[in-house]
């Protein structure tokens, strides 16, 4: 649930916003998934619809009358992005509506972030979607926090750590969170472990970069994997490709360290391709 939108690209626009990536990814596994959010009744929502539907993608979004979103990418030398996020648009007025209380009533895993929780309106319907779902063993609530420029408060980080049962971070991400919540704890590990007992949490899972990630459990299980060298084309929705093939590992029954090593080996691939919704080779769907 969260962001629709265009990343504007140095070699043209691609279909973006994490809640698209994730549900594009988790589907390519053969696992049932919605993207859901707002899209304004423009050319550009047109589009976005006409390339979700060539992708195979099942999306829940009315057309409203702002504009569709619209993110200007720019790719530093090692192949980072940075963004510039345009504000009154589409996705930024999600609402709560009779299809998004069945698909909360159904739901097995809802993925949210917290740049779509920058504006009331759809932050409430998030919220709404969350409370509606089962809190139990069951149900999977991922946090994929995605810090963007200034959109974001210690308020709704708080709400949303207490709502989910699963955390996503990056490194640069778990220094914010730590300064902002006031975490007295040395270290990534130490830092992880804080926000898994504060907010009982049963994994949080921290990406570092090139240098490797971390999946860290509630009963104490922990994985840590190297990231694969490869050639990098943009790193652009790598870390939701992550996510769902995560995820999509979980729902088949396979192990945290199982799960994890899917997980890079997605990652490192999308980060080969361009734009953030590549399709995957059936090697990686097999496992």
């Amino acid at each position: 649930m969260g962001e629709a939108l265009w990343d504007v690209l140095p070699s043209g626009k691609k279909i973006g916003g994490a809640p698209a990536n994730f549900a594009y990814h988790v589907s390519q596994f053969g696992i049932d998934s919605v993207a859901v959010s707002a899209l304004g009744n423009d050319e550009l929502g047109a589009e976005l619809l006409s390339e979700y539907a060539k992708v195979g993608l099942n999306v829940s979004m009315e057309r409203l009358s702002c504009p569709t979103g619209t993110v200007q990418v720019t790719i530093d030398e090692k192949g980072i992005p940075s963004y510039d996020i345009c504000q009154g648009v589409a996705w930024d007025n999600i609402a709560f509506n009779d299809e998004l209380k069945a698909l909360a009533q159904k739901a097995t895993v809802v993925c949210f972030g917290s740049l779509a929780q920058r504006n009331k309106t759809s932050r409430d319907t998030i919220n709404a979607f969350i409370d509606l779902m089962p809190d139990d063993d069951g149900h999977l609530k991922v946090f994929d926090i995605n810090l963007r420029q200034a959109w974001y408060s210690k308020e709704v980080i708080e709400e949303s750590l207490r709502k989910c049962n699963i955390l996503k971070i990056n490194d640069e991400e778990l220094v914010t969170v730590r300064d902002l919540l006031s975490i007295e704890a040395e270290g990534q590990k130490a830092v992880c472990k804080a926000l898994i007992d504060r907010y009982a949490l049963r994994m949080v899972i921290l990406t570092c970069g090139a240098e490797g990630s971390y999946v860290l459990a509630a009963d104490g299980t922990e994985s840590w994997m190297d990231t694969p060298k490869v050639d990098v084309v943009d790193t652009v929705g790598a870390g939701d490709s992550f996510t769902g093939a995560f995820v999509a590992a979980l729902l088949a029954g396979k192990s945290l360290r199982e799960a994890h090593e899917l997980a890079v080996k997605v990652s490192a691939f999308v980060c080969t391709q361009a734009g953030a919704m590549p399709v995957l080779p059936d090697e990686f769907k097999v496992l």
